[in-house]
């Protein structure tokens, strides 16, 4: 892995030399800071003129990749003409029409059911919230004493455990976050690959550069697909032996500075 701002001058020249730049980024923790509720989590103004100068660049096609739900995700970035890829890959919508993925859709008051089971058993945990995103539910606990996370951890998967194991669940873990999904073969990955098939397709432009920016472990799965297509995959964080990104950047605010020289 190599610090994008020091190899500048060769990433600069791929991006130059691309007919069309598939410019894809994570929002949490990508283009805004971690904080500790998903409410605060507000995109910089700076970081909102900038994605808007490169929505009107021909040159490239942006889309925001998240784990929210999508009317979430579309209500904090508030631009047309992006790609808005929401519950990690369940939901897109761009190109003129949406995508949502048929299981997910069907279980819906499952995991109404499922939110409500939760909340009481996760009750009496102080710093602990739920958060129903309609096709999947997050459990964040980064509010959550360090010496109460064990308690956080026997209760979820009291409730989850059983379910995980008879296969109507998955069950991934991010940042200080349970992620429970649908038992459908779809990530942020396969959404990443749909995306960059339809697009080469529908524009008819096979020189396609797609370049996605990410931090967390739910953004693996995309890294992996931009690399397989030879593009350009950044972690926000720092050095990080344990990802398949080629590059990475330290911070929110350089990925503000990445989008600058873009």
């Amino acid at each position: 892995m190599k610090y994008i701002f020091d190899v500048w001058d060769k990433v600069a020249q791929r991006l130059k030399s691309a007919e069309h730049i598939l410019l894809l980024s994570d929002y949490d923790g990508t283009l805004t800071p971690i904080v500790d509720k998903p409410e605060w989590a507000t995109l910089p103004p700076e970081t909102r003129k900038l994605l808007r100068k490169l929505v009107k660049n021909r040159k490239y096609t942006v889309g925001i990749i998240s784990g929210r739900a999508l009317a979430d995700l579309k209500n904090r970035i508030d631009l047309e003409g992006i790609i808005y890829v929401g519950n990690h890959g369940l939901e897109i919508e761009g190109f003129g029409s949406s995508f949502l993925e048929p299981i997910a859709a069907e279980m819906r008051p499952f995991f109404r059911i499922l939110h409500q089971a939760l909340l009481a058993t996760l009750r009496g945990i102080k710093g602990v919230f739920v958060e129903d995103k309609g096709l999947t539910l997050s459990v964040h606990y980064r509010m959550v004493d360090g010496t109460e996370e064990v308690k956080v951890d026997d209760a979820f998967k009291k409730v989850t455990g059983p379910l995980y194991v008879t296969g109507q669940i998955r069950v991934t873990r991010g940042k200080k976050v349970y992620e429970i999904r649908p038992p459908v073969d779809w990530d942020k990955g396969k959404a990443i690959a749909w995306l960059i098939a339809r697009f080469r397709e529908s524009v008819e432009k096979g020189g396609v550069l797609p370049t996605y920016l990410g931090d967390d472990l739910t953004d693996e799965d995309g890294f992996k697909v931009v690399e397989k297509n030879n593009g350009i995959s950044v972690f926000v964080g720092g050095d990080n032996s344990q990802s398949v990104a080629r590059y990475f950047l330290q911070s929110t605010e350089e990925v503000t500075e990445f989008l600058k020289m873009l």
